[in-house]
């Protein structure tokens, strides 16, 4: 990508997609073009056909998309099917109908089988049932890694799959019935705290293992593909064999009653913790292979301890300078 080029970062103020727009500004590129919801209704055909038919962008990042944790998705299943088809194929219909270059398309670890053996490799996509409480999401998501592949195989185009692990960072959700595993424990513990509470409930038994990666990693990582050169990059999205898909992480795992302890030393919450084992785990284990984006040149670069507490202190920083809404979506 040139840094006259015109990037779309579609959802540019998600957890994603401002770490994007965060990362292109910090390269240089000066033509970057964001909408709010407000804005462009990527779920709205029509305009979503205008937009692009005005904008013309070169590159298209395709960050936007309904997200949640296990209660969302468990109480919210149409809406998680629905409008993310409706975000994907508006979006990748226009970048091929108006010749963008390349695309890149979020997708999540939640695609692969929920009884995956790990780590996971990008192969063992539709090779196993999936996790039923984010099935409709992941169903989804998969529906867009086809249609990548499906547009690449008809129409010769360069769209790419990325599948991020678990992320957490600047701009995340701390709305505890929509907020994903490390936001919520972040603040809950930190409300523990402050309200001096002797316990905190965490939810499932604490036996899941999972990955996390910061969200500026990501985006950097994203921008690293997006400017592979040509002999990288089209191999990746050419195979009639094999989907265009990339996972991104760190690589290593831990406990969510792992994670909690930690989360609890960074926030400062000495009370104990009980584990709800009523409470849904969700998958047992979620260990993505990184093996072809490291043969590529790119790791991660923020350890997790260090990414928590850069975490806790954004919060914190938000709930100071907006009580009424520090943990507003």
């Amino acid at each position: 990508m040139k840094h006259d080029d015109k990037i779309y970062v579609a959802g540019h103020s998600g957890l994603v997609g401002s770490a994007l727009v965060k990362a292109l500004r910090s390269k240089g590129y000066r033509h970057i073009i964001t909408r709010t919801h407000a804005e462009l209704d990527l779920t709205d055909p029509v305009a979503v056909k205008q937009f692009f038919a005005q904008q013309k962008p070169d590159y298209v990042l395709l960050a936007a998309a309904k997200v949640g944790g296990i209660w969302a998705n468990d109480n919210l299943p149409a809406d998680f099917i629905l409008q993310n088809l409706q975000i994907q194929n508006n979006v990748i219909l226009e970048a091929k109908d108006n010749h963008v270059k390349r695309l890149l398309f979020l997708g999540s670890s939640c695609i692969y089988p929920r009884q995956c053996p790990q780590p996971i490799l990008e192969e063992y996509l539709l090779t196993g049932p999936l996790e039923p409480t984010n099935r409709p999401y992941a169903l989804a998501k998969i529906a867009g890694i086809e249609m990548c592949w499906a547009f690449n195989r008809q129409f010769g185009t360069q769209y790419l799959a990325v599948m991020p692990t678990n992320l957490f960072g600047p701009g995340d959700n701390y709305d505890l019935k929509t907020s994903h595993v490390i936001p919520a424990l972040i603040r809950k513990m930190h409300e523990a705290k402050i309200a001096g509470d002797s316990e905190m409930v965490v939810w499932g038994t604490g036996t899941p293992k999972r990955e996390f990666l910061y969200s500026d990693d990501l985006a950097d990582a994203c921008v690293f593909l997006m400017n592979l050169p040509d002999e990288h990059f089209i191999p990746l999205v050419s195979s009639t064999e094999i989907a265009p898909i990339i996972n991104i992480g760190c690589g290593e795992d831990l406990t969510i009653a792992e994670l909690a302890h930690l989360i609890a030393k960074v926030v400062g919450f000495e009370g104990k913790l009980h584990f709800d084992t009523s409470k849904p785990d969700g998958t047992p284990r979620k260990l993505l292979c990184v093996d072809k984006i490291h043969a590529l040149g790119w790791r991660s670069n923020t350890p997790l301890v260090e990414g928590l507490a850069l975490a806790y202190r954004l919060f914190q920083e938000k709930t100071l300078t907006s009580p009424s809404r520090a943990v507003s979506v």
